[in-house]
C-alpha cells in the first residue's frame, strides 16, 4: 500500500525532504559501508525527521550515521537459511543474507538498542533508535526466506509512518 519514490544515493537530505515523504527507506547495496560517506551524512541529517527503515547496507549506513562503526567479517553471511533471533520476542527467523560487513554493536552502546542477533556467530542483525523513529536489519526481509518470517518489519515501518508504535 505504499508508493515508493527512488532517489539516487547521492541525494541530499534537503532534496529528499523536499519530496515530502511519509517515511524513508534505506535500501541494500554492495560494498564497504564506511566508503559511502555521502549516504552516512544524508542519513545523519534525516534522523528524527521522518520514520526510517534500513536493510542490509541501509542497516550499516544507519549504524554509522548514529556514530557506530562497522567491520569486515572473516566469512560473510551468504545465502538462505541464516538464523536470526528477534530479541524482543525470542522468535527465530529464517533469513536471506548477502553481506561481508557487520555493525560493531559495542560501538553503539548507549546510542541505540540491538534488536536482532545472528545465531551462528552472535553478530548484530538489527538496531533501533526509538527517539529518531529509526530501525534496521542486516538481512533481506524482502527476500522472504521464511517465507514470511520478516513481513512484520514492513508493517512496523508503515505503523510508524501512520504514527502508531
Amino acid at each position: 500500500g505504499c508508493r515508493v519514490t527512488v532517489v539516487p544515493s547521492t541525494a541530499t537530505a534537503a532534496e529528499i525532504l523536499a519530496l515530502s515523504p511519509d517515511g524513508i527507506f534505506l535500501s541494500n547495496g554492495p560494498g564497504d559501508p564506511a566508503a559511502v560517506t555521502h549516504a552516512i551524512q544524508t542519513t545523519r541529517d534525516l534522523l528524527g525527521k521522518k520514520p526510517l527503515f534500513g536493510i542490509c547496507l541501509g542497516h550499516q549506513i544507519l549504524a554509522l550515521a548514529l556514530g557506530g562503526s562497522t567491520y569486515k567479517l572473516k566469512f560473510g553471511h551468504r545465502g538462505l537459511n541464516q538464523p536470526v533471533k528477534d530479541l524482543a520476542t525470542g522468535r527465530i527467523e529464517v533469513t536471506t543474507q548477502n553481506h561481508g560487513f557487520c555493525v560493531d554493536v559495542a560501538s553503539l552502546s548507549g546510542k541505540c538498542a540491538m534488536t536482532h542477533v545472528h545465531l551462528n556467530d552472535g553478530t548484530c542483525e538489527g538496531i533501533e533508535h526509538r527517539e529518531a523513529r529509526a530501525f534496521s536489519v542486516q538481512y533481506h526481509p524482502e527476500a522472504s526466506a521464511g517465507p514470511h518470517d520478516a513481513r512484520y518489519l514492513f508493517a512496523r515501518f508503515t505503523d510508524r509512518i501512520e504514527g502508531r508504535w
